[in-house]
């Protein structure tokens, strides 16, 4: 991944939207010394082991489970707590000084002392190092770092961010031994030494091996004697396989929707659940606001009338995602339903033509659609050619798509060659700051050319000063009602997260929230 205008997109992996859980995850017990050794394979890989520059989903499920942070998120819960430290807090009413107070006889695995010295080097660290596939471009914001003493962290931020906590709650927040890493340098022994509830045994190219970390002092209750992590390169058949034949206990990230559907109705009698969780992966279709067809509002509102989201996920992702009907997806606490308000859930072919009309359009608007599926999945092309053909059955469009790799795909975006294409998001964090300050802030990541100075010089700043949470919401509304007007971006779909598992696995309601944290200490396998 390449940092681009601070804020690196990460990959949508689609969910499963059909079934109830089932019994995989209702079943809890044991500790790290009863339970069995868990097998778990997924088709994404995982890019780092140093979290000084790991900014992808397979790294961040590492970072989570071998590194502590100073707070975290719990199971199902977007407000973070206290991890690594005792208690945190904003000392100031303007959210620019934010102190915690590590728990005390804290250890890495390895037996050395974790104090304040190394939550300040790691991410001074992090600051310094500025890998363009690290996490730095989360912490503009931090100016400085105080260690009054051993327990102490002060962090100074120049500018007001209520959204810090959550940051540092992130996998952006690991917490590293200063003795084991190089301050000015990446680690690149493929090894990694953290506080967290497990140790990394070894990592090759095919698998990851984590024990049970004996020094681990935080919240986590461990389940298990160990995980196994077997990477398929992104063989989502060769997968699939693998549960099928009992080689691996669950398959997390990366089967399609057909291979989902498959198990569920093969599942009777074979031992194989399909557990579905919430998700906050979200994905758009963003216009180039200075392109001379979707630069017209006209054009993106008739597209905006003419979008069948309910038949687009059922028919391209089989009941494997939802409509989203705004850029802050459902479960993020200031969502609303702008584009349902303002354009409604079916399509409108009379609405759609009376916007083309009022911009002087009488013939049929020739559009592409662009796509990326190597970046956003497999059935991305087919999403795009479905949209297209609801909007050639208006008789209103001449649309196609093309499809190109990612790394020509990000250029030409930059270059501004592209009108209409498509983006997906996965959040660092659960907060509605993370769907809009991306997206919308100074040196947004759209390359979109759209700028409003109402969300850019009130609402984001106001927002990200605001420490209730739930005092922001009027202000996310606000933000989320001009997107819907002005139209630089259409909400698609909200995906949920899903894993298959064998026989006598639990544990898994507990990986698959919001937060995008998967806990190996919550899979237990009888």
């Amino acid at each position: 991944m390449n940092k681009r205008n601070q804020w690196p997109v990460l990959p949508i992996v689609v969910g499963l939207a059909s079934g109830l859980l089932t019994g995989c995850g209702t079943q809890t017990g044991g500790s790290g010394q009863g339970g069995s050794h868990v097998v778990m394979g997924m088709s994404d890989d995982v890019l780092a082991t140093d979290p000084a520059s790991g900014y992808d989903p397979g790294s961040w499920l590492l970072f989570n489970n071998v590194f502590q942070s100073l707070l975290s998120f719990p199971n199902g819960g977007t407000d973070p707590q206290p991890e690594a430290a005792e208690d945190c807090a904003f000392e100031d009413t303007r959210t620019t000084v934010y102190q915690c107070t590590l728990k005390d006889g804290l250890k890495f695995s390895n037996g050395d002392r974790l104090t304040s010295e190394d939550v300040k080097f790691s991410f001074d660290r992090m600051l310094r190092i500025d890998d363009a596939d690290g996490p730095a471009v989360m912490f503009p914001m931090l100016e400085e770092i105080e260690t009054p003493d051993d327990r102490t962290v002060v962090f100074k931020l120049n500018a007001p961010d209520a959204t810090f906590p959550s940051k540092i709650a992130s996998g952006a927040g690991s917490i590293v031994n200063h003795r084991e890493y190089d301050a000015d340098g990446l680690r690149t022994d493929a090894e990694a030494s953290g506080s967290g509830p497990y140790k990394l045994d070894s990592f090759s190219d095919d698998e990851a091996v984590f024990s049970v970390n004996e020094n681990y002092r935080g919240t986590a209750e461990v389940q298990n004697e160990g995980i196994t992590l077997k990477f398929f390169h992104g063989d989502q058949g060769a997968l699939k396989t693998a549960l099928q034949n009992g080689d691996i206990d669950i398959a997390y990230r990366g089967l399609t929707a057909g291979d989902i559907a498959d198990l569920e109705q093969s599942s009777d009698g074979s031992g194989i659940e399909v557990v579905e969780g919430s998700s906050a992966e979200v994905q758009h279709l963003v216009f180039n606001m200075d392109d001379p067809v979707a630069g017209k509002l006209g054009v993106r509102q008739a597209i905006a009338h003419l979008l069948d989201r309910e038949a687009l996920v059922q028919d391209v992702y089989q009941g494997t995602a939802t409509p989203l009907y705004s850029i802050i997806p459902a479960g993020i606490l200031g969502h609303n339903t702008a584009f349902f308000d303002t354009y409604g859930a079916h399509p409108s072919k009379s609405k759609a033509a009376a916007a083309l009309a009022a911009e002087g359009i009488t013939d049929k608007v020739k559009l592409t659609l662009w796509s990326t599926p190597s970046r956003y999945g497999p059935a991305t092309d087919q999403e795009l050619k479905a949209i297209a053909g609801q909007l050639n059955a208006s008789g209103l469009f001449a649309a196609d798509v093309k499809s190109v790799a990612f790394d020509q795909y990000e250029k030409d975006i930059e270059a501004g060659k592209y009108g209409v294409y498509v983006k997906g998001w996965v959040p660092d964090y659960p907060d509605a700051d993370n769907f809009t300050s991306p997206f919308f802030g100074e040196g947004n990541v759209l390359s979109n050319n759209y700028g409003n100075d109402t969300i850019t010089g009130t609402l984001i700043p106001n927002t990200a000063a605001e420490s209730d949470r739930t005092a922001a919401e009027r202000d996310f509304g606000r933000l989320q009602n001009i997107v819907a007007e002005e139209l630089p971006v259409l909400p698609v779909w909200q995906a949920k997260q899903y894993a298959v598992v064998g026989d006598g696995v639990y544990g898994l309601e507990y990986c698959l929230d919001a937060s995008t944290v998967f806990r190996f200490w919550e899979l237990r396998k009888a």
